[in-house]
C-alpha cells in the first residue's frame, strides 16, 4: 500500500485524531464493553496508520516507524521475561516467602500505620507488584485495622502508599520496566534515578501516618491474619535468614551496576539452585517455575493469591499490551503527529520545572482518560522524550518523571485498572482512600518542586555539545 502524495506537515487536528480517537476508543471499550486494553490499542493503532497515510506516509514508512519503537524496546521486554521466571523460582525456593515471613514480623500495635506501610514497601519490593502486595498482606492489614478500630480508608491509603512505593522501586515491576523502556533508560539507573524523588516522598507520608497513629487508641490488637499468614508459610517452605541471599545479589548488582538482563538472569538461576537446596525440589519443578511460574495449594486463599505468581508465560499479558502501544507510538512519531502537538506545547515550556510539571500532568490524564498506567507512562515518554533531549537532560530523569506521575496516580481513579482492582480488593472506594494515600498525593509536588528547585535534575555529560548540534539543526 503506498500514498500517491509526498508526506507533508499534519495539520493539528489529523494530529489530535489518533489520540482522541484513542482514548475514546479505550474507554469505550474497557469501561463499557468490559475489554482488556490490547485489542482497543490495536484498533487505535489502525487509525493512526489511517491518518498517516492521508498525509502522505506510504505503508513500508510506517511499518518502519512501528518496528523501529519496538525495537528500542526489546532489550526491556527480554527483562520482563526474565523477571518472570525470577519470581517464579524465588517463590519456589522459598526466598518471597522468608521476606513476606519476617516482613510481618515488623508489626507492632503502637505504630500499626507505619509500620504497615513499611510492610506493605517490602512485599511490593520483594514480588514487583503493589496489587501483590495489597492482595495479600493489604487483605491482611485491613483484617488487623478493622481489629483495631482503625478507619478501613485511612488502612487502605496507608496499604497504597507501602505498596506503590516498593512497586516503583523494585527492578521486578512491571511499570518499573514499562517507565525505562518508553524512556530508553538502563533499567538501574532508572530505579535509582526514582530514589531522590520517591524516599522523600515515602518518609514524609510515613511521618504523617505515625502522626495518626499517636493520636488515637490501638484497643485489642487482633494478629491472628498474620499469625495464618506466618503459620501456612513455615508449613509449607523451609524458612530460614539464607533464603535472602537472592534479593540481596540483586541489591549488590544494582550497586556494582551490573546490566539487567545479566544480573536478573543470574538472580533467577539462583532461586533455581536455592529451590534445589533448601526446599528439595526438583530439577523439572524449576523449569516449570522459569515457564509458569509458581502455583500455591496451600490451602489458605491469602497465601495461595500471594505465591501463585511468576514465570514467562504470565508476562505475555503486559509484554503484548507494551508492543501494541510502542506500535501506536511509533506510528505518532514517524508520521510528526507528536512534533507536531509538543510544538504547541513546548512553545510553553521554558523551564526544566515546566517540563517535568507538564510530563507529570500529561501522566495524570493519561490514567484518568487511558485507564491503564502502562499507557501513562509510554505515551508521555513517546511524545516529551525529544524535548528532554533538547534541554539536555538524561533519560532517566524522563524515566522517574513518568513515574512520578503515571505510575502513581494510577490507582487513583475508579475506572483506572489500579483503582478498580485496589478498590475491589480492600473493600474501600476509591475517592474514600484518595485523601490517605500520602505518597502517592505527595510525590508529583516533591518532583515539580525539586525540579524547579533545580534539585536531583541530571543533565548529559555532553549537554553542551548536544545542545549546540541542536541549535545546528
Amino acid at each position: 500500500m503506498k500514498s500517491d502524495t509526498n508526506p507533508r506537515k499534519p495539520y493539528m487536528w489529523e494530529a489530535l485524531v489518533p489520540i482522541i480517537g484513542m482514548a475514546v476508543i479505550i474507554v469505550f471499550s474497557m469501561l463499557v464493553l468490559g475489554l482488556e486494553p490490547h485489542i482497543p490499542i490495536v484498533i487505535s493503532t489502525v487509525v493512526a496508520a489511517l491518518m498517516a497515510l492521508r498525509v502522505g506516509y506510504d505503508w513500508n514508512t510506517i511499518r518502519d516507524g512501528m518496528l523501529e519503537s519496538t525495537f528500542r524496546a526489546l532489550e526491556a521486554l527480554i527483562i520482563v521475561m526474565i523477571v518472570g521466571m525470577l519470581i517464579g523460582t524465588w517463590v519456589l525456593s522459598g526466598s518471597v516467602p522468608a521476606m513476606i515471613y519476617y516482613g510481618l514480623d515488623l508489626i507492632s500495635p503502637k505504630f500499626f500505620l507505619p509500620t504497615g506501610a513499611i510492610l506493605c514497601a517490602i512485599v511490593s519490593l520483594a514480588t514487583g507488584s503493589a496489587w501483590t502486595s495489597s492482595g495479600t498482606v493489604g487483605i491482611a492489614l485491613m483484617g488487623v485495622a478493622a481489629g483495631l478500630g482503625i478507619n478501613p480508608a485511612l488502612a487502605a491509603g496507608m496499604i497504597i502508599s507501602g505498596a506503590y512505593f516498593g512497586d516503583k522501586l523494585s527492578p521486578l515491576s512491571d511499570s518499573t520496566n514499562v517507565a525505562a523502556a518508553a524512556a530508553e533508560t538502563d533499567l538501574y539507573d532508572h530505579v535509582g534515578a526514582m530514589m531522590y524523588t520517591t524516599i522523600p516522598s515515602f518518609i514524609i507520608a510515613v511521618i504523617i501516618y505515625t502522626v495518626i497513629g499517636l493520636n488515637f487508641q490501638t484497643g485489642d490488637f487482633d494478629t491472628s491474619n498474620v499469625e495464618l499468614i506466618q503459620s501456612t508459610l513455615s508449613e509449607n517452605f523451609n524458612i530460614s535468614p539464607w533464603l535472602l541471599i537472592p534479593p540481596v545479589f540483586v541489591f549488590i548488582t544494582a550497586i556494582k551496576k551490573v546490566p539487567a538482563i545479566p544480573s536478573l538472569l543470574g538472580a533467577a538461576t539462583l532461586g533455581g539452585i536455592w529451590a534445589f537446596v533448601f526446599q528439595g525440589v526438583s530439577f523439572k519443578e524449576i523449569l516449570l517455575a522459569f515457564h509458569y511460574g509458581y502455583e500455591s495449594q496451600t490451602g489458605v486463599e491469602v497465601v495461595d493469591k500471594l505465591l501463585t505468581r511468576g514465570g514467562v508465560n504470565a508476562m505475555m499479558w503486559t509484554i503484548s499490551l507494551i508492543i501494541f502501544a510502542l506500535c501506536f507510538g511509533g506510528i505518532l512519531e514517524k508520521a510528526g503527529f507528536t512534533e507536531v502537538i509538543l510544538e504547541k506545547v513546548i512553545k510553553k515550556v521554558k523551564t526544566v520545572g515546566g517540563l517535568v510539571t507538564t510530563t507529570i500532568i500529561t501522566g495524570i490524564i493519561c490514567d484518568f482518560v487511558l485507564t491503564d498506567q502502562y499507557l501513562a507512562n509510554i505515551i508521555p515518554g513517546r511524545m516529551y522524550y525529544k524535548a528532554y533531549d533538547e534541554m539536555g537532560l538524561e533519560r532517566r530523569f524522563l524515566s522517574r518523571t513518568l513515574e512520578d506521575g503515571g505510575s502513581l496516580w494510577s490507582p487513583m481513579f475508579p475506572w483506572n485498572g489500579c483503582g478498580a482492582y485496589q478498590s475491589a480488593t480492600l473493600g474501600v472506594s476509591t475517592f474514600a482512600y484518595f485523601p490517605y494515600a500520602f505518597l502517592n498525593l505527595v510525590n508529583p509536588f516533591i518532583a515539580i518542586i525539586m525540579a524547579y528547585m533545580g534539585i536531583a535534575v541530571f543533565y548529559r555529560k555532553d549537554k553542551k555539545e548536544a545542545l549546540e548540534s541542536v541549535h545546528k539543526e
